[in-house]
């Protein structure tokens, strides 16, 4: 079939010399992967430059499962495992911040390359720029004490509650590690139950467990 539009008459979808091209017919073939991927480029381009990319995101394969990031202007703003449903997640994200989002790896470039690091055991702290507006309050203040958490060290729930100023406070301070925004790159893995068991994890007990061991081999 020939694939150039002419104004003139021409036979389409079954119709007689002189109909309209059947454009729902056109528009239902299938595009090259490079043509889509220069459109998009453009796309991503555009909305930049004219301010329109509220939360930027993009997928990364790590031996935890692939990861969903997320970025606004200020910072990472979401890290999210598969279990939690990336696309709960983007819908979340557009309801909370803005609904602008658009798959733009070139704003997670850093996020991606410091979690490389990380996974290859190069990496021993994140120095990324972080947008915390998804949380607030209690939550936030133990996030806050997450990442001085050494590498390779844990602390209980018990330890972070009587860190943060509230000892009576456990239970709360699992909650909010269980509702940590950031995983991995915030280590709510680090926190243990004072039995020394795992505890909950948002990721699952087995992503807890390998990003434990891979501190601990490091």
């Amino acid at each position: 079939m020939n694939d150039t539009i002419t104004t003139g008459p021409m036979m389409t979808g079954g119709g007689a010399p002189g109909q309209e091209p059947d454009i729902a017919a056109l528009l239902a073939r299938p595009a090259e992967p490079d043509v889509l991927d220069r459109l998009h480029r453009r796309l991503q381009e555009a909305a930049a430059g004219e301010g329109l990319l509220d939360v930027a995101y993009t997928v990364v394969d790590t031996p935890v499962g692939s990861l969903l990031l997320a970025a606004t202007e200020r910072g990472l703003v979401r890290v999210a495992y598969d279990v939690e449903d990336h696309d709960k997640v983007l819908q979340t994200l557009s309801v909370r911040i803005s609904p602008r989002i658009l798959r733009a790896p070139r704003r997670l470039d850093l996020a991606r390359r410091e979690l490389d690091e990380y996974f290859e055991g190069r990496r021993t702290g994140f120095d990324l720029p972080l947008d915390l507006s998804l949380s607030s309050g209690f939550r936030r203040l133990v996030q806050l004490h997450l990442p001085e958490i050494a590498y390779g060290r844990t602390e209980t729930y018990k330890d972070v509650a009587t860190i943060v100023g509230n000892p009576k406070a456990v239970r709360a301070v699992g909650t909010a590690c269980a509702t940590n925004p950031l995983p991995v790159v915030v280590p709510c893995h680090r926190v243990l139950r004072t039995d020394g068991s795992l505890g909950g994890y948002v990721g699952g007990l087995q992503a807890k467990t390998t990003l434990l061991e891979l501190e601990r081999a490091a």
